[in-house]
Order: structure tokens, then C-alpha cells, then sequence
């Protein structure tokens, strides 16, 4: 394999760890000069589509949310960005490392995130400083 190919299949699998699939629409959220331009060009590599911003006015697959402790409040991004998010669809909440100036501590994340109708189901390290957490809609009883 050439180092080409290798580092294709590297980038690419980013984006397979967060659970992504070709064809889905990722709408991105939050973008800065310090969100991981490696993750992103491997979503956009794996879905095969461009990432869409808060403009894009169709339902999406995924919402892939970069945010920073300053970032204002979290409950509101979150309830905003389940407005876009089609029937099964996830939010990816991408946070700073612990240690990374930003850093949101989980605890914040999962009183928001449950305040919001939302289940925390996993957590990863989705980028050299960003860590993410997948949530979902919380199932109905």
C-alpha cells in the first residue's frame, strides 16, 4: 500500500469511528479555526458528500457539533440542532480534551444533553485534541 493510500484509509477511518455511512448528509455546526480539518475532510471522503452548514434547510443524517466551554449555553445548541436531525438521526458533540483550552467537563454534558431528550450512547477520541460523545434521541416509553 502505498503511503497515499495508507494515510486515505487513516483519514477515512475517522469518520468510520464515529459510525458514519456513504451517502449521509452531516450538517456541521460550530466550525472554528481550531475544529480538526482531518476529521472533517473524512467525512466528507466516507459520506462522499460536502459537510452542510447551519444554513442547509433539508433534514440530516448526523449533526456534528464542535463545541468549547465559552461557547454560550449547550442546552440551546443541542435543542437547536435536533430541529435539522432526521428520524434515528445522532448528534456528534466534539469537545476539547481534557487539559485543551475549552475542555467541557462531562458531567455539563450529560445534565445538558439529558435535559435535552437525549441519551448519551458512547464516547470517543475523535480527533488528536477533540473528544466525542454520540447522542441520540432517548427512546419513548
Amino acid at each position: 500500500m502505498s503511503a497515499t493510500a495508507g494515510q486515505a484509509q487513516g483519514e477515512r477511518g475517522l469518520a468510520e469511528r464515529l459510525g458514519l455511512k456513504p451517502g449521509q448528509v452531516v450538517q456541521e455546526v460550530g466550525w472554528d479555526e481550531d475544529s480538526d480539518d482531518a476529521l472533517r475532510e473524512s467525512i466528507e471522503e466516507l459520506t462522499g458528500n460536502e459537510l452542510v452548514d447551519e444554513d442547509y434547510d433539508e433534514v440530516v443524517d448526523v449533526v456534528l457539533l464542535w463545541w468549547r466551554d465559552d461557547d454560550g449555553d449547550l442546552f440551546d445548541a443541542l435543542t437547536a440542532a435536533m430541529t435539522a436531525l432526521a428520524d434515528g438521526g445522532q448528534i456528534w458533540l466534539l469537545t476539547p480534551k481534557a487539559g485543551r483550552p475549552g475542555h467541557v467537563e462531562p458531567s455539563d454534558i450529560g445534565e445538558d444533553a439529558t435535559t435535552a431528550g437525549l441519551s448519551q450512547t458512547s464516547s470517543i477520541s475523535a480527533a488528536s485534541d477533540w473528544s466525542g460523545t454520540r447522542l441520540v434521541f432517548k427512546a419513548r416509553r
